[in-house]
């Protein structure tokens, strides 16, 4: 089967850095795989795409244009005649489902978000019926698909966008001495709150200097947030907090750090968030997303509600008060992380997929 993969960008983050593993297990099920990205800003996610063998389209820049991205993708879909079209993101999926409908091949879309602007929830659920199926990336997503898209329960497959591998890197305790290295990986942008976290960090500041002056705050991500949380940081104090900017090895930063913050206002599975159990880090977070879900059934941290600046900050004092809870929370969530986010576990719920969407009969 040739499988057309249309995503919005291949850029670093989002829906794009999983995209090896799954097109590998495409691979891996006799199947062609092309990627057609829409749009490309930083395009940090397609050398990894290209080194693994695979093919790589690229139709747009950096501005989002629906017509001549429509026409362009139409004119591939007709030269290289695929079985199907899987969608990533909303840009893609409406995109992809009205070429889908014109040229006669089956749309199958990725929802990843289990929060939607206004206007892309309103026309993803007039136009659900163009997609033969959905996947969410979790539970969380697929009760927000259920609800909010009106999905049936035969139109979805829960198939997460990450594998836990213990091969990799983790943390390890006193790694910084007396001083405790804080966390998170995310694009500076409003949805992932980092504005609570700078308020709660001077919080903590104010309840207790002794317990803020052993915290230090990494955050990695680019986005347009940056000046205004620098400046927030500024107005407030915060001298702890250093703004990394892009890491190309995610992992290797998580390892370096002694616990994970995630105070987002919306989330989907959040990737960064299950790297960060696989890491054995403990994690507060805001109770969100399927990382939520995952936090309290693991018992790896705290779920805190975003604005709740006195509770983050009774929460990261209680950290700071007891590494060694922390550290044994840490490895509760890798233990429980490591088994449900399984390399095997990945493989089932992918090849569930082509079966529940009766992709098995275009084979």
């Amino acid at each position: 089967m040739r499988i057309l993969y249309v995503i919005n960008s291949l850029d670093g983050g989002g829906g794009a850095l999983p995209l090896v593993d799954i097109l590998q297990s495409f691979r891996d099920a006799g199947h062609e795989a092309i990627v057609v990205s829409l749009m490309e800003r930083d395009g940090r996610a397609r050398p990894a795409v290209e080194r693994a063998g695979f093919e790589t389209i690229v139709i747009g820049g950096t501005t989002r244009r629906f017509l001549s991205t429509g026409l362009r993708l139409d004119r591939i879909v007709r030269n290289r005649q695929p079985d199907v079209i899987l969608t990533s993101l909303s840009h893609a999926t409406l995109t992809g489902q009205i070429v889908g409908r014109l040229r006669g091949v089956p749309v199958v879309s990725w929802q990843h978000n289990a929060w939607l602007k206004p206007a892309n929830e309103k026309w993803l659920r007039r136009l659900s019926g163009l997609s033969c199926h959905w996947i969410t990336d979790s539970e969380t997503v697929a009760d927000f698909a259920r609800k909010r898209l009106r999905l049936s329960e035969d139109r979805i497959t829960i198939w997460p966008m990450f594998v836990a591998d213990g091969a990799l890197p983790s943390s390890y305790p006193g790694q910084h001495g007396p001083v405790l290295r804080l966390g998170s990986l995310g694009r500076l942008h409003r949805n992932k709150g980092y504005d609570g976290l700078i308020r709660a960090m001077a919080r903590l500041a104010e309840l207790s200097p002794e317990l803020a002056a052993r915290l230090s705050v990494h955050v990695a991500g680019e986005g347009p947030e940056l000046d205004a949380l620098e400046n927030l940081a500024g107005e407030l104090g915060v001298t702890n907090l250093i703004f990394e900017g892009f890491v190309d090895r995610p992992l290797e930063f998580l390892a370096a750090l002694d616990g994970y913050v995630q105070p987002s206002h919306h989330e989907g599975l959040c990737i960064a968030a299950h790297q960060a159990m696989a890491a054995g880090l403990p994690i507060i977070a805001s109770p969100v997303g399927e990382m939520a879900r995952s936090i309290e059934i693991s018992g790896c941290g705290t779920l805190i509600p975003y604005g709740d600046e006195q509770g983050w900050a009774q929460a990261l004092a209680a950290w700071l008060s007891d590494p060694k809870e922390g550290r044994r929370k840490g490895k509760m969530g890798r233990d429980w992380v490591l088994h449900h986010y399984s390399r095997e576990k990945f493989l089932l719920r992918g090849q569930a997929l082509f079966v529940n969407a009766g992709l098995n009969r275009l084979s």
